[in-house]
This record gives structure tokens, C-alpha cells and sequence, in this order.
């Protein structure tokens, strides 16, 4: 679901193919009949961005089937593996009783603090808590911040944690997560599915019996998703709710099991681990923020530190981090130089900053790697470019970012004049990937590390020489500066020329592998005696290390792991550890503690992974040089889990991180040690997924009186340039998704300018289906006008059976699809697809809603 697999990630899509072969079944959900569709067993339409009705009807059909209940594997992990036994608040009202909303909803009657946050409202989480008893004693957390405390900082930890949560391993008070859940979701029927999605009740229902025949102690199900599951106003709810239904199914932390993202680039899941994210720092740490209780380093750790998880570490993992920033500048004294690092204040994701930008309030930018005058809303992203005083472009060819000023289609049309354009425009030309050394980290979170095939052409410069050579020119510019807001600048350390006898790839190249020494972390004392792993941080500032995800990965000065390609001999049911290297620590299914039973036995042969093997003589404490009990946890994989841990193992009374946990709490990076299916912290939009309609839609919502999430993203609300479709607007009634095509990457900068691609997809298209093309006169290869309210843009039609008409709540609606590759530079040129997409977007993650919008089609 949310995935052309075969089309769009085609490498990866030869293990579905070959599990087929082993007798898999192989489902594909989506609104098109594509070439996944052609080779699954069962293909079922969907109308696009109602996967949470459909996901719901299917968590419905699953708790209330005589399979789950009479099948005491299902129980026993839901009960045991889940949240399911938690109480909730009293306070807590959920949409069944306020009509499509949860308590807590706080609506703004004026924009927030930072205007381009785009949110629209806010829920105040306090009624979604679980019920709990009284919190053990100690010191108060705010003495211990007034005392500053630490390091090490266990004592602050320590007061965090929360009273007991209450629980009911009956599953029938009223209040406990299933209950709620049961009837949160009982109104998605087969029949109510079918009315919302237009899905054919029969699939439907066919599709949950498929799950539930092939879940359970001996088989498990997979779901694989990508964008087209995130980029919706309610995307992450739509994953949030898949993982539930999979928890519900007892196939999270098993082998076949689990929830897959299908990343659309070697890198993207590496850009997000080591982040290019504005609202996180290394290993999905919280960027420090102006607008929360970050004021001091304990502050910091007060609010991000979850005390009975592995995120009971977290002043280890942050002041190893910012070691690696600050060097030796970083000490207990100044809290490690957490004053110098900079804090953001509000959302500064893409849209939120080119609305910013639209207004004038952003002044230059550094464009690398992406080309925002084909994405999102292009017309008003255009704009915002024309605002900038200057702008650097830093790709491999001459872009339509880099040419906007001249060449964009408001400039051709003499809409705008080229001497109304303020800003200067630099062009760096860029090295492709084969032309470097380094890692790439791909959706598997294994990091594998490539070679230069090639040197690059002429003046062009890989990403690291722009930073490296931009970075020791900023260093120089501050260096005598005496301002506070500088000092971050003069202390940051800045070490990754190639060491002597290392020969860089080009002139002021750095060394690739330097950076991911550092990224892994060493000895403070000893930069040549690195970590092992993330077990060895301290927060004494005696560690550094960049990445706590990551440590272990190069784990001795000459032992990169990496690099390593080795495969499993034949017939080995195992992980493939020495291939490469994934997060964290090497393992290759996350939370496989899950895949054993309460006594650490695995649920059946057929899926042994991960297990606890109580003859396992263990050595003595490195530590206390004390003997250690037998018994160990083996397998397959490394062991998601504490290495010695009994499964009979009780929390300590006292513990902190994993010595509060006990030997039958899997979920290690969560709270409780369970798998939340209903969620108490961490998404704004809500504790549990419920079908919204998208911000653009043909239809009233059919299940609740709200029609939209109440708290999504709308920038630039009521400017020309981001004008919105109202419910049902009879100007555009039809449904719009924008996809992928394998011959195309992504806005074309990677593909239009190469002959053979080109000449595969020469020009821009519209698929739409054969009713509405007889309806509209509309033949095969005829030019159409396709618009939205924010513009229209010229394509041939592609008049097809694979996408068409569903009847929807009543009501007949036709979708169309178009793949976005296309721009005005390059072999194969088109119109751009993105000017008619909006600036709408989800609100954790402030991704736009580009897969299901609405549009008109008229022959041209």
C-alpha cells in the first residue's frame, strides 16, 4: 500500500518477487493498476488518501474475526508485547464521543508565535496519559536543574520517572487501550470501508482474511510502503496506523514481519539518521528549541529523556554529540558548549520556509541537491525565489531552480520580467555519486560504503569539498570575534583533511573516511581508540561520537564494517551480518526480542530468529570483574535486547533505561517497553488514526462530522498563490495523484539530461481512465489542459483501464494520474506538474498533500 514497488523501487521489488516463488501472497492496495498490480495475487483500488479507513476497517475486522480470538498466539502478544492492557485517563474522550475529534483540541484565533508553522490548531496531549500510580519518591526534578546536577546525570534521570501505569491483562475495562480501540474503530465496517474507499467489500474482506491466515506463531505478514502513504495530511497516522494493525498481528520484531519504508534514493534514510532535517539533531535527537524547555543542557535532558527506555541514555548519547562538536573547547563546566548550539524556533521545513520566503523574511539560500522550482506549489515556490536577495545552486546540470530568472513559465508568458528578478544566481556544478568516496545508508538503515568509480569533469566538486572548504572560510571569518553568538563558530572543531599519505580525490577534498570515524565515535583521550558501540558512551565527556546510531560501525582505526560484503552461505536462514552494517548495533530486524515467547523461546520453529539459550556460560563483568549468571539471548540476528537479561528478569527498583524494563518488555526505545497501539505522546494529531478526508476532496467526510484533521498544515492561508478547493467544488471534481515512473528519478535533474531515459519517456502525460476520456472527448495521445486552483499546465493523455470511476459514498469519482518528472530544461522537457499542488501538509512532519488533491481535465 502507498507503493508501486515494481516501478519505483524495482532492486528491492526482486525479493517480494522471489518470496512469491516460496508461495507468498502478494497483495497491492492503490488507486491505479500498475506493474505490481500485474504480479500480485490480489489487487484492490483504493480511493487515494483514504488508506485509514481501509487500514481501520482491516484492524476492525481482525479483533472482532474467530481466528484472533480463539488463536491464543494473538492475545498472548497483544496483552504481553502492547499497550493494550494500559488504562487511559478518565479525562480521555475520544472521536466517537466528540464527533471526529479527541479532547484536548485548542483552536488559534491568531497565527502561533513562528507565523509560518501553517498550523491551524494544536491538541494539548495531558487527557491522552495513561493512569497511573504514584510517583516513586526522590529529589524533584527542578531542584535537581537548579542544582545542576550531574554528570553523571542518572540522579536527573532517575527523577523523571513516572508512577507505575494501571493495567487490566483482562482487556475489558472499559478505559484499558483495547477497549477504546475496539470502539474507536467500530464503525469501519466491510460496508462502510467500501462506501469510503470505493474498495469492492469482497477484496476487502478477502485481504483480511489473507492477513489473518497468514499471521500467527508460524507466518508472518509484511507491509511496504513509500510516499504514497506519507505525503498526505494525516501521512504519519496512516504508517502509525499500519503499524498497529501489525502489532495487533504479532508481526512487528519477527522475521517476514514488520512495516518496510521504501526509501526513493540510496541515502534518503542515511539524510535523515545523520539529518538534514531542520527539527532534529544526530540519531533523531530533538534539535534544541526556543520554543520548549530547552533553556539549559538539563533542561534539555528533563524534556527528552524518556527514563524507563533505552532513551534513559540520552545524556550520553547528547553530550558524546556534542563533543564531537566542540572538542575539548566542550566541558562539565560549560555544559559541554550546549549554550553555543544553535536553537531553532518553530518549523523551518521546506514550505514553512519558502512561505517565509514568499514574504520577504528570507534573504539567500543554498539549493543543493533539490529543485524547488518543480516541486512543491511551483508557481508560489517560484515566487519565493524571486524574493531572495541571492541564491547558490549546486547540482549536476543547469536546473530549473538555476534558471527560473529566465527561463520559468511566468517569465516566457511575460507575466513576470526578467528585470524585476532581484536576485543573483551562482551555479556550482556538482560530482555525480559514482565520482566520490563514501556511505550510503539505504532503507534497510544499512550503511555501505562505495568507492569512486570515476573522477569528476572540470571544475566540478563534491557536496563535502562545498561544506568543508564553505565551513573553514566561516571558521576564519569568525575567528576574531568576541560576540557571545559567535563563540559556537570558533569553537566547533573542524578536522577532516586527509591525514598525511592519504590522498585526496580532488584539491581541498576532505577524507570520507574521517567523517565517518568521526560520525562513530572514540576515546576522547584517544581519537585513534574508537567506540565499539553505543554501549561505551559516556556523559562524563570522556566519549565523543557524532551519531549514537551509528557507533560501532567502525568500531577500530583500520576496520571499517561497512565496506564488508559478505553473504550467508547457502541455506542459512540468517541476517547477513557481515554484509555492510545496519543501525543500530548490527541488527537487522529491529525489536526481535518480539520474535520469542515470554520464556524466550521462539513462537515456532519455522520462525526462530532471536532466543534465549540458558546454558550460555557468559564471562565475567568487564566492569566488576564479578561472574555473570548463565544465560544469554542468540540467534540469527544480534539481539535487539539486553545481551544478558533472563526473561524472568524484574525491573529494578531504582533502574534507569533497561534496568527498568523486564526480560518481557520488547519495544526497548519505547516508555513502557510495549508497542503502542494507542500512542499517549509524541504525535500532535492524535492518540489514534481516524480517516480524515484530504484538504482538497469531491466528498463530505462519510465517518465523522469533522471533515479535515483539525490540526493540519495550511500555509499562506488566502494568498493568491496558494488559493484552496472547497468540499465538493464543481470546478474540479476529480481526484489527482502525482507518481513515479522507473525511467524517470524525482524533478528530472538526474534523468531528463540523459539520452537513453529520455528517449524511454520523452514527454509529459496524464492517465486517466477510458470513462472520463469518452465523457470529455478526450482520445489517446490528445493534448489536455489539466488545472487546479493554483494553475494549469498542458499534457498527452494516456487513456487507460488501469485507473478510473469508483463510486464513493454515493457518488461517481473519476482519478487521474501524473507522473512529476518533468520541468523546461534537459533532453525531454514538460510542463511542470507541481504547479498544481498546494501548500497544505501534515502536521508532524510538515510534508505536503501531493497524492490526493482535486483537478479539472479538459481537452486542449
Amino acid at each position: 500500500m502507498g507503493s508501486n514497488m515494481a516501478e519505483c523501487h524495482p532492486v528491492a521489488f526482486r525479493w517480494p518477487l522471489k518470496a512469491k516463488l516460496n508461495g507468498a501472497k502478494l497483495i497491492h492496495v492503490d488507486p491505479r493498476f500498475t506493474r505490481t498490480s500485474a504480479v500480485a495475487d490480489l489487487h484492490v483500488p483504493i480511493r487515494a488518501g483514504s488508506d485509514i479507513a481501509f487500514l481501520g476497517g482491516l484492524i476492525n475486522y481482525v479483533i472482532n474475526s474467530k481466528r484472533w480470538n480463539s488463536d491464543p498466539f494473538f492475545k498472548e502478544f497483544a496483552v504481553n508485547y502492547t499497550n493494550a492492557a494500559t488504562i487511559i485517563s478518565d479525562d480521555f474522550k475520544d472521536t466517537e464521543e466528540l464527533d471526529g475529534v479527541f479532547s484536548g483540541l485548542v483552536k488559534f484565533s491568531e497565527p502561533p508565535f513562528w507565523p509560518y508553522n501553517g498550523l491551524e490548531g494544536r491538541y494539548d496531549n495531558a487527557t491522552w496519559a495513561y493512569k497511573r500510580g504514584p510517583k516513586p519518591p526522590g529529589p524533584a526534578t527542578k531542584d535537581l536543574i537548579a542544582k545542576r546536577a550531574g554528570p553523571p546525570f542518572d540522579d536527573l534521570v532517575r527523577s523523571l520517572k513516572p508512577g507505575p501505569a494501571e493495567k487490566d491483562p483482562t482487556l475489558q475495562n472499559p478505559h484499558c487501550v483495547f477497549q477504546i480501540l475496539k470502539r474507536h474503530f467500530s464503525r469501519y465496517t466491510p460496508e462502510m470501508v467500501e462506501k469510503v474507499c470505493g474498495s469492492p467489500k469482497e477484496k476487502f474482506i478477502k485481504v483480511a482474511e489473507m492477513l489473518l491466515e497468514n499471521s500467527g506463531r508460524d507466518r508472518t505478514s509484511a507491509f511496504a510502503y513509500a510516499v504514497a502513504w506519507t505525503q498526505h495530511t494525516y501521512g504519519v497516522q496512516m504508517i502509525s496506523c499500519c503499524a498497529l494493525l501489525q502489532l495487533l498481528l504479532g508481526n512487528i520484531g519477527r522475521p517476514g514481519a514488520g512495516v518496510m519504508a521504501l526509501r526513493g534514493h540510496a541515502a534518503i534514510q542515511g539524510s535523515t539518521d545523520v539529518p538534514t532535517l531542520y527539527h532534529s539533531i544526530h540519531g533523531y535527537m530533538n534539535a534544541p528549541s526556543a520554543l520548549r524547555p530547552h533553556e539549559t543542557l538539563r533542561d534539555y535532558m528533563a524534556a527528552e529523556t524518556s527514563p524507563t527506555s533505552y532513551y534513559g541514555h540520552l545524556p550520553k548519547f547528547l553530550v558524546s554529540y556534542l563533543k564531537s562538536m566542540y572538542g575539548t573547547a566542550a566541558t562539565a563546566e560549560n555544559d559541554f558548549g550546549y549554550d553555543w548550539h544553535p536553537k531553532i524556533l518553530g518549523d523551518h521545513s521546506h514550505i514553512a520556509s519558502f512561505a517565509a520566503m514568499a514574504e520577504g523574511k528570507v534573504k539567500a539560500m543554498c539549493c543543493v541537491g533539490q529543485n524547488p522550482a518543480t516541486s512543491l506549489n511551483g508557481g508560489a515556490t517560484r515566487r519565493a525565489l524571486r524574493q531572495l536577495d541571492w541564491v547558490v545552486v549546486k547540482d549536476n546540470w543547469l536546473t530549473e531552480t538555476a534558471t527560473y530568472w529566465y527561463l520559468a513559465p511566468e517569465v516566457k508568458s511575460g507575466e513576470v520580467k526578467i528585470d524585476d528578478i532581484k536576485t543573483e544566481v551562482f551555479f556550482f556544478p556538482s560530482t555525480q555519486i559514482a565520482e566520490y568516496d563514501g556511505s550510503f545508508t539505504n532503507t534497510q538503515r544499512m550503511l555501505q560504503w562505495h568507492s569512486f568509480a570515476a573522477k569528476a569533469p572540470g571544475d566540478c566538486r563534491t557536496d563535502s569539498w562545498f561544506y568543508h572548504n564553505l565551513a573553514k572560510r566561516l571558521k576564519k571569518a569568525y575567528a576574531g570575534s568576541k560576540l557571545s553568538r559567535d563563540q559556537g563558530w570558533n569553537n566547533v572543531t573542524w578536522d577532516f583533511d586527509p591525514d598525511s599519505g592519504e590522498e585526496p580525490l580532488y584539491p581541498g577534498e576532505i577524507s570520507a573516511r574521517k567523517v565517518l570515524r568521526e560520525i562513530n565515535g572514540y576515546q576522547t583521550a584517544d581519537p585513534k581508540q574508537h567506540l565499539k558501540g553505543f554501549g561505551e558512551l559516556k556523559d562524563d565527556g570522556s566519549t565523543t561520537c557524532a551519531s549514537w546510531i551509528y557507533c560501532g560501525c567502525y568500531p577500530a582505526w583500520d576496520q571499517n564494517l561497512t565496506a564488508r560484503r559478505e553473504p550467508d552461505p547457502p541455506g542459512v536462514p540468517g541476517a547477513h551480518l557481515k554484509w555492510g552494517w545496519a543501525w543500530p548495533a548490527n541488527r537487522r530486524v529491529m525489536y526481535n526480542r518480539a520474535s520469542a515467547d515470554l520464556k524466550g523461546n521462539p513462537w515456532s520453529e519455522r520462525k526462530r530468529w532471536v532466543w534465549w539459550d540458558p546454558t550460555f556460560v557468559n564471562p565475567p563483568d568487564p566492569k566488576t570483574a564479578k561472574p555473570v549468571p548463565r544465560g544469554k539471548w542468540v540467534g540469527y540476528d544480534v539481539p535487539d535486547f539486553g545481551a544478558t537479561k533472563a526473561p524472568d528478569a524484574q525491573p529494578k527498583p531504582d533502574g534507569i533505561a533497561l534496568d527498568a524494563l523486564s526480560g518481557t518488555q520488547p519495544f526497548i526505545m519505547r516508555a513502557d517497553g510495549r508497542g503502542w497501539l494507542f500512542v499517549p505522546a509524541g504525535l500532535v494529531d492524535g492518540p489514534l488514526p481516524t480517516h480524515y478526508e484530504p484538504h482538497e476532496s469531491p466528498i463530505q467526510n462519510p465517518l465523522y462530522k469533522q471533515q479535515t484533521s483539525p490540526v493540519h498544515k495550511v500555509w499562506a492561508p488566502g494568498k493568491p498563490y496558494n488559493q484552496l478547493a472547497v468540499v465538493g467544488d464543481p470546478k474540479f471534481p476529480y481526484v489527482i495523484s502525482t507518481y513515479r515512473l522507473t525511467e524517470h528519478y524525482l524533478a528530472g535533474a538526474m534523468s531528463r539530461w540523459l539520452p537513453w531515459l529520455a528517449e524511454l519517456q520523452p514527454e509529459l502525460f496524464i492517465e486517466l481512465g477510458k470513462g472520463l476520456a469518452q465523457e470529455k472527448g478526450i482520445k489517446n495521445l490528445d493534448w489536455v489542459v489539466v488545472s487546479s486552483p493554483r494553475g494549469h499546465i498542458r499534457a498527452k493523455a494516456l487513456v487507460t483501464d488501469r485507473i478510473g470511476v469508483m463510486n464513493v459514498g454515493g457518488k461517481r469519482i473519476h482519478h487521474v494520474g501524473m507522473p512529476w518528472h518533468w520541468g523546461w530544461m534537459g533532453l525531454s522537457t514538460g510542463d511542470v506538474v507541481n504547479d498544481l499542488t498546494a501548500w497544505v501538509g501534515d502536521p508532524n512532519v510538515s510534508i505536503h498533500e501531493g497524492k490526493a488533491f482535486v483537478c479539472n481535465v479538459e481537452k486542449a
